[in-house]
């Protein structure tokens, strides 16, 4: 990700942040990182912070058209100058949002002991509320719901025993053997190593699912959760 440009999960969707400096710049880097992570972005509903540049209305509209054009939609704009403000307004877009202090970051970077994913396992047993954002080098299982706005980020598998609304990562050092299971698989976004999954246009009745690649792709199937678990140690 370019240093300038920050993507993170929030209640109302992903907020995407940029630097300071010349705002030419900062939105050459801005549509250079959107068309990088364009299909892990797609779909999501994205508030774009700009913090004090400078932006009228035809800029912003050619912004919001550069964007679609990568298959995204602006949402919002969130800054401290009046005049990108009017800009965002005269637009229809959301100039503010909510103001609750979000969860903390956790960040578990153990080593695993003897190179081994499974020896570095986390066993979490709360709701992952929107703001949370969860990275562990290794196997992460959750006992209750990861809501809209937050993330998972693991270096192996991710196992939600609940509701799964937020973000996941699964494999994220480059292990395409991961999976991601979950009693109701619905993410914002999944992603497993270098893989992203493109969401159904629809979805039927609520099932336990296990999504992992297959033939480079990454696929969803019925989870048996009777049967065989994938190795999560708490």
């Amino acid at each position: 990700m370019s240093p300038d440009v920050q993507i993170k999960g929030i209640r109302e969707g992903l907020l995407v942040s940029v630097g300071s400096g010349d705002w030419l710049e900062a939105e050459q880097s801005l549509l250079t990182e959107l068309g990088r992570q364009k299909d892990f972005l797609k779909g999501a509903r994205l508030i774009l912070d700009v913090d004090e540049h400078e932006i009228n209305a035809a800029s912003m509209g050619r912004l919001r058209d550069q964007m679609s054009e990568h298959g995204l939609s602006l949402w919002g704009v969130l800054s401290r100058s009046p005049l990108t403000e009017r800009s965002a307004q005269a637009m229809g877009l959301a100039t503010q949002i909510h103001h609750a202090e979000p969860e903390p970051e956790e960040v578990v970077d153990e080593e695993p002991a003897e190179g081994s994913v499974e020896a570095n396992a986390l066993l979490v047993r709360k709701t992952l509320r929107s703001g949370y954002n969860l990275s562990h080098s290794g196997h992460v299982s959750v006992i209750g719901d990861v809501n809209p706005g937050a993330q998972i980020i693991a270096g192996g598998n991710v196992v939600v025993w609940g509701r799964l609304r937020g973000l996941v990562h699964a494999g994220a050092a480059g292990d395409e053997g991961a999976v991601v299971c979950a009693m109701d698989l619905a993410p914002t976004q999944l992603r497993i190593a270098g893989h992203i999954a493109i969401p159904p246009t629809e979805r039927g009745e609520p099932r336990p699912e296990i999504a992992f690649v297959k033939d480079g792709e990454v696929v969803a199937e019925e989870w048996n959760v009777g049967g065989q678990v994938p190795a999560i140690e708490g």
